[in-house]
């Protein structure tokens, strides 16, 4: 049986320059988070293990996240940050990769000006570089990016690609459509997966409104299969809208009905195939 697998979560020792975009408004995440903070809320929720995801766009980080990966065995794996634009990427990529928990890369390309920033040629040239060390690329854009995803992924067919939180659905408004098309046209790349998270801190959460994410899944399961989605809390700044268990229960309410296989594949094989889980 497979292991049950949060396929993306965040550990951080709070610093305000380091963690700038921690403002006001999520005063709750003013503090530190780290793997003994998440491992009875794992257990309590019957999971297994965890992915780690950067947070900074530095190398420190992503050393101190290996560090902890190698520390504790329930961090299954790490997504980490190189800067890929530049011109020893590879170096980066080689020496980090000596650690057998870093599974994937990320760039927080939402905050970038340029719509088409992952089309540039040095960030292209750092895509191309993953192949050699068999690491997945997550996506982290907000649906106007969306389009730019779609030409990445179908000009390196054999990356595999991950779109963190569902490509982060604009659910205050409710203006989905744009939304709902890019994930359509980007689940045509048969190389790219998608986590179901972070959906809990799209909705209207400073406002405490119930929201009803099934629309939203309902839009995931038409356009990807089972063996292409994957469950994710965004803890900690999930806990801004709702704390660990009931983040989780809104996928695994939605997947219950749905087959054993299906389960399983949400629950984590999928992320154990992608990330290459040992």
């Amino acid at each position: 049986m497979a292991p049950r697998i949060d396929a993306h979560q965040h550990f951080w020792l709070y610093a305000p320059d380091t963690h700038a975009w921690i403002d006001d408004s999520m005063q709750a995440l003013r503090r530190d988070f780290l793997p003994e903070d998440l491992a009875p809320l794992l257990l309590a929720a019957g999971f297994d293990g965890c992915i780690a995801v950067q947070a900074q766009q530095n190398i420190a980080e992503t050393e101190w996240l290996l560090r902890l990966a190698g520390e504790h065995d329930f961090i299954r794996g790490v997504v980490g940050w190189v800067d890929l634009c530049a011109s020893d990427v590879e170096d980066q990529l080689r020496r980090l990769t000596e650690h057998p928990k870093l599974r994937g890369i990320r760039h927080i390309v939402q905050d970038e000006a340029d719509d088409r920033f992952m089309l540039r040629p040095d960030f292209l040239r750092g895509i191309d570089a993953l192949a050699q060390f068999d690491l997945a690329y997550d996506i982290l854009v907000y649906p106007r990016q969306l389009p730019a995803a779609v030409e990445l992924a179908a000009m390196f067919p054999e990356q595999r690609f991950v779109l963190d939180h569902l490509g982060k659905p604009p659910i205050r408004s409710g203006e989905t459509h744009a939304w709902a098309r890019g994930i359509a046209a980007l689940s045509r790349n048969h190389n790219v997966y998608c986590k179901l998270s972070g959906l809990v801190t799209e909705a209207d959460w400073q406002a405490n409104i119930a929201t009803d994410f099934t629309p939203y899944l309902d839009v995931a399961f038409d356009w990807f299969p089972p063996e292409r989605l994957m469950i994710g809390s965004d803890w900690p700044v999930s806990t801004l809208a709702a704390p660990y268990a009931e983040t989780l229960a809104i996928v695994e309410e939605y997947v219950a009905g749905l087959g054993d296989a299906v389960v399983a594949a949400i629950g984590g094989e999928t992320a154990a195939r992608v990330y290459r889980l040992r």
